[in-house]
């Protein structure tokens, strides 16, 4: 594992899954392991990035949150990769919840929401979905780099 990187934001997005009529506790796996790239033998990473970025496999796409650094944001996006098109709010939960505004998601289409803030170290943040008609669906949680 310390010669890996798991999941950059690239990888998170390129890999399209979908989503459950499920509740949102039920989309807690982590399937960040399925998707790595090498990273450089010379490279000394002591948080990866399957610390910062998290993705959850849906019925119908893929939700992920990643913690990005220069600037300090906080991301969550959803790649629809089947079924018919949604609207729904994408946001994030750490101590509260944040949500953007209605978004319309076709097939093929990747939505995205960005906050341009800064994150403590040790705390967890959760990408969340909330899906009219269907209810809301969360990724693994995601810990941004400590030191």
């Amino acid at each position: 594992m310390n010669r890996r990187v798991t999941l950059t934001a690239a990888a998170c997005i390129a890999a399209g899954a979908s989503l459950l009529a499920a509740p949102a506790h039920a989309a807690e796996r982590d399937t960040s392991a399925s998707v790595a790239v090498a990273a450089q033998p010379s490279q000394n990473v002591s948080v990866t990035a399957s610390d910062r970025v998290k993705c959850t496999s849906l019925s119908n796409g893929q939700l992920c949150i990643s913690l990005n650094t220069s600037p300090s944001r906080i991301e969550v996006f959803y790649t629809k990769s089947g079924g018919s098109t949604i609207k729904a709010n994408l946001g994030f939960r750490v101590a509260t919840t944040s949500w953007s505004g209605l978004k319309t998601i076709s097939t093929g289409e990747r939505a995205n929401a960005t906050w341009n803030m800064s994150y403590p170290c040790g705390k967890k943040y959760v990408g969340l979905i909330k899906v009219q008609g269907q209810g809301t669906f969360e990724t693994p949680a995601a810990t941004p780099p400590c030191g």
